[in-house]
């Protein structure tokens, strides 16, 4: 094999394939990077066997092949070469030469027969939503899944279409997160469970906008995401998803309207006062006209008032504050408005025009 590409347009591959490339393995094939020239394309793959990327990148290819670079080392060394164009080749033992301006490097490869290809998922279902908004519903969701390696269907996230809209929902048996996007066309119900770890690595190398597009095409056992010059494949998480909707069902007893500026303001003050491994909760004591922060510690305490409109009768309720600012943080509203019905149901933060829901379980208080 042989080609030839400007450092930037390498680097940019790299970069994303990379978030496929497993740290921990017992294969050494699986720290590689795969480079690929074949029929006048670049192609650069890694394959953990959970996700695997490919990415195409311009380039000019000389000779047909292929070879498999040990990811870390390739990636390193290309980053500290000059912003110039560069030169690959390898041979038959996989012996690889990189050269850049006055500047040679040799390094040992394997072959590109070892590597694994990424599986192939078929293209009878699929929907198509913009690159921003598949990142935002990944951004606003992402915070609540658990990392609690016991209960797999956890650590995912369900994507779900029915009725020609997607609604993506994760857990972590605190918390409840749903985006719903209304899809153009006629699509296929779906129902799957996406990997947390895949779902961030995408929105973390997809940089399209509005006007850009991602095609999501799903099997039984993976699901793939096409943009731009990349594919994603990563392997589904098997089960049954948990049924919220009796969760999301309830009849609220108080509806509050409140500016998400000052109350995310008064609750991340009010987190200064609590350490990591604390579990105290923040009082919050909703009044006719204005809502009540309360929180005492070792560290100190704290109390503050905001204007409030409501509807429904007073309560005095518990949480963790840190839960209520996840989502404050991920919704664009100016204010948002949050449904109450005791002590010992959860409270519910939802738009109007039903594009998100976010549900926070209490928790318990002493009573003053």
């Amino acid at each position: 094999m042989k080609i030839s590409i400007r450092k930037a347009n390498l680097l940019q591959g790299i970069t994303t394939v990379s978030k496929a490339v497993s740290n921990k393995t017992t294969h050494p094939i699986l720290s590689c990077i795969l480079v690929e020239a074949s029929g006048g394309v670049i192609k650069l793959t890694a394959n953990d066997m959970e996700i695997g990327i490919e990415s195409y990148v311009d380039g000019t290819v000389i000779e047909d092949g292929k070879v498999a670079l040990e990811a870390k080392l390739f990636s390193d060394f290309i980053r500290k070469l000059p912003d110039s164009e560069i030169s690959i080749e390898s041979d038959k033992e996989n012996k690889t030469l990189i050269k850049c301006e006055r500047l040679e490097f040799n390094l040992p490869g394997k072959s590109g027969n070892d590597f694994s290809n990424l599986p192939v998922v078929s293209k009878d279902k699929y929907i198509t939503i913009s690159q921003f908004a598949l990142r935002d519903v990944i951004n606003q969701t992402i915070f609540s899944i658990s990392d609690n390696e016991n209960n797999k269907l956890m650590t995912g996230e369900l994507f779900e279409v029915s009725n020609n809209r997607l609604s993506v929902v994760s857990l972590d048996g605190h918390r409840i997160s749903i985006r719903y996007i209304d899809l153009k066309g006629d699509n296929s119900d779906i129902k799957v469970v996406v990997p947390g770890k895949s779902l961030s690595d995408i929105s973390k190398i997809m940089n399209g906008g509005v006007d850009d597009p991602v095609n999501i095409y799903f099997n039984e056992n993976n699901i793939l995401f096409e943009f731009d010059n990349t594919k994603v494949v990563s392997r589904l998480i098997e089960g049954e998803y948990f049924r919220i909707s009796h969760m999301l069902s309830v009849d609220y007893q108080i509806k509050m309207k409140i500016n998400k500026r000052e109350f995310l303001d008064s609750l991340d003050r009010a987190t200064l006062l609590i350490k990591e491994s604390d579990k105290k909760p923040i009082r919050l004591s909703i009044g006719d006209r204005n809502l009540g922060l309360k929180i005492s510690s070792l560290i100190g305490s704290l109390n503050d008032e905001i204007d409030i409109e409501k509807e429904g009768n007073n309560l005095v309720i518990g949480f963790n504050p840190k839960l209520i600012i996840d989502a404050l943080r991920v919704i664009d509203d100016e204010n948002v408005t949050i449904y109450f019905n005791n002590t010992k149901s959860p409270c519910v933060i939802k738009d109007d025009a039903g594009s998100y829901i976010y549900l926070i379980l209490p928790m318990g208080i002493n009573e003053e």
